[in-house]
């Protein structure tokens, strides 16, 4: 969206015009402070998607090869997918998927060497942190912010130390508010992973999602539930909200 555009869309907006606007718009709007840095995606780059039930989708664990449908599931990891491998026809990019339903960070450590590094992905992108907190609430867990921090920043330490060429993308972990599993006693304390997951992003020089952002903007042009089923898992639409978010990242 250049100046112009921008300029419109934000005079729309004072005027109660948000209704009728596009996805792309509106995660635009809500990155209108953002300036991430692009990743670049070269010929045969490698791109991993990692993290927990929001990125695995249902996909097909037993497959194991690039941009194969089953295998990336079908949020918005399959969706950002499809939309690189036909811009970039000539790059043979090969796109995985590795998220894990009900990951928390040691989790995705604990299986790292061969659901990342040895894939050796030349973007990598993480989005976890919802498990974190959410099942501090369910499944009597017993980890702080400080534990994700802390989890977290060793695990990226430890892959920018084996993959030292490796693009980072890091993904805000997002709750919408109101939708039958996210209710007031998530707040504030949620918002400090959400705020750690910047800091690390920051840290790593990695390019950084503002999810959050993005869920809370959408919502001027639709209901929450029309964005995510409980509150954290994405609709289709919330999935390609998602996906428009990571593609507006790379180049």
């Amino acid at each position: 969206m250049n100046s112009s555009n921008r300029r419109n869309f934000l005079r729309n907006v004072s005027l109660g015009t948000l209704a009728a606007i596009s996805i792309p718009d509106i995660v635009a709007a809500a990155t209108v402070t953002e300036k991430p840095k692009k990743i670049i995606l070269k010929k045969e780059s490698v791109v991993l998607f990692q993290g927990d039930s929001i990125t695995d989708a249902g996909r097909k664990r037993d497959n194991d090869q690039p941009n194969a449908g089953g295998a990336l599931g079908g949020g918005y990891a399959l969706m950002a997918a499809s939309a690189m491998l036909l811009k970039n026809a000539d790059k043979n990019l090969k796109i995985y998927n590795k998220g894990i339903s009900g990951n928390k960070v040691f989790q995705l450590a604990d299986r790292w060497d061969i659901d990342c590094l040895v894939i050796k992905p030349d973007v990598l992108s993480i989005l976890v942190g919802v498990n974190d907190y959410w099942h501090t609430l369910s499944n009597n867990y017993k980890g702080t912010v400080q534990t994700y921090r802390d989890d977290y920043d060793k695990l990226l330490t430890r892959t920018k130390e084996q993959l030292p060429g490796v693009q980072l993308i890091i993904g805000e972990p997002f709750a919408v508010k109101g939708v039958k599993a996210v209710d007031d006693k998530w707040y504030p304390a949620f918002d400090e992973y959400r705020a750690a997951a910047r800091e690390l992003a920051d840290k790593y020089q990695a390019t950084f999602i503002p999810y959050q952002s993005i869920f809370d903007k959408a919502q001027k042009s639709a209901p929450a539930a029309y964005w995510t089923g409980d509150g954290v898992h994405p609709s289709v639409a919330g999935a390609q909200l998602m996906a428009e978010a990571w593609l507006q990242c790379v180049k």
